[in-house]
């Protein structure tokens, strides 16, 4: 038996949770792969998966062993690229990921850039408004908005943006603009259900550290940050989004800005990868050309939101 190929099926069985999922990631037949773990266990003379119909565990002995697999793969890996020179000069396909609006406005251009820099690297850019996981889906390299949590990834930071409400100013005529937060719940909402999966708000008071939240019963919830800034364009209610997701409505003046006196901290955006030995010279390439363009694009954004501020709604 091929010992390799059956140590990644089992990483690949304990990453899943279940040999169905780790089945159809594999592309390979259910019996196929359970017969490989079976011989694998065989092999080793242990009992290394305890089984049913929805999910797997591992034995003690499985669990010690999983953990060797992962440290032999990962230096089998770095062999591997060691010895296709992938350390010695940039060359190789990487694997990016970016929230869809922010890496079509900000992260796109570097790329583009960034490919005619480097003719010998290929780039995968993988656009979605949630965090995807780097190491289930392969990604060398990702752009986080807002407060990481710990872990073992590497973070460079690139800036940070504000966190604002907003409405048209058709919604406001006629209306009592909101002068505090608490007037939120006179006003129609629109959630953004991937940033807001909670029913509140969160805002700060001027000279208070402390942030207070308002609970929002949204008129409208959606899907996308895109979706949300139109509708508040047309009045369906007020919204709360990063500001490079409505930058062009308020300076267009179809969308304008309130309570900006009580926006929380900016949320801080990073680039991301995960912890290893020597960073492949694609990957420090890419950090090296992408960090600071970043900054400078982010920086200009932020004078922008500064220097653009709302004026008053009577």
């Amino acid at each position: 038996m091929d010992r390799f190929e059956a140590m990644s099926m089992l990483l690949e069985v304990v990453n899943r949770g279940n040999l169905s999922a780790a089945s159809r990631s594999l592309k390979i037949p259910l019996p196929t792969l359970s017969r490989k773990i079976t011989e694998l266990e065989a092999l080793l003379g242990t009992k290394l998966l305890t089984r049913t119909t929805r999910k797997i565990a591992l034995t003690d002995a499985g669990a010690t062993y999983v953990e060797a697999v992962k440290r032999i793969l990962e230096q089998v890996e770095e062999a591997e690229r060691q010895a296709s020179g992938e350390f010695a000069m940039p060359k190789g396909d990487l694997v990016l990921t970016a929230p869809v609006q922010f890496g079509r406005l900000h992260v796109l251009p570097v790329v583009t850039d960034f490919l005619a820099a480097f003719p010998a690297i290929n780039v995968r850019l993988m656009l979605a408004d949630r965090n995807i996981d780097l190491v289930e889906e392969h990604v060398d390299m990702a752009v986080r908005i807002g407060d990481l949590p710990d872990s073992a990834m590497v973070a460079t930071r690139v800036g940070s943006v504000r966190r604002v409400v907003c409405g048209s100013p058709a919604l406001f005529a006629g209306r009592r603009v909101p002068k505090e937060p608490a007037d939120l719940r006179d006003l129609p909402c629109i959630s953004v259900e991937v940033l807001s999966p909670f029913a509140g708000w969160q805002f700060r008071k001027p000279g208070v550290s402390k942030s207070v939240e308002v609970a929002i019963t949204p008129r409208l919830s959606l899907t996308t940050t895109e979706a949300a800034a139109e509708a508040a364009i047309r009045g369906a209610g007020v919204t709360r989004l990063l500001y490079y997701q409505v930058a062009e409505a308020v300076a267009a003046g179809t969308l304008k800005l309130v309570l900006e006196d009580f926006e929380p901290e900016p949320a801080p955006i990073h680039l991301v990868h995960l912890a290893r030995g020597q960073m492949p010279l694609k990957m420090r390439h890419f950090l090296d050309f992408a960090a600071p363009r970043l900054r400078a694009s982010i920086a200009a954004l932020q004078s922008l939101s500064q220097g653009g501020k709302s004026p008053p709604l009577l």
